[in-house]
């Protein structure tokens, strides 16, 4: 098991902590919301850096123009998919009306 290490002391107005202070739940101390919000916005900033990371990759391949549909495709893709879901409206409701009528 690693040793605890300490982290800069800070200085805020008195009126930020008394802010702080008025916010921490029943047995919190300032120490633990401190720690806590400096845990949470490194985990932020480590998920910020790994989405930033991902659209620059995004951005490389769209410029080689690898994995990118034209408009024609895509619309076909669309109509496609509009065709499919058409069908199955159409076997639910022709379904519905051999239990209504049977």
């Amino acid at each position: 098991m690693s040793r605890s290490a300490t982290l800069p002391p800070i200085r805020v107005a008195p009126e930020t902590k008394a802010s702080l202070e008025a916010v921490l739940r029943e047995g919190e101390s300032l120490t633990q919301f401190i720690e806590g919000a400096v845990c949470r916005e490194a985990e932020f900033r480590a998920e910020q850096n790994a989405a930033v990371a991902r659209a620059k990759k995004a951005l490389r391949s769209a410029d080689k123009g690898v994995g990118l549909l034209t408009a024609e495709d895509f619309l076909a893709g669309m109509a496609q998919r509009a065709k499919a879901a058409q069908q199955r409206i159409r076997e639910a409701a022709a379904a519905r009306n051999k239990r209504a009528t049977g």
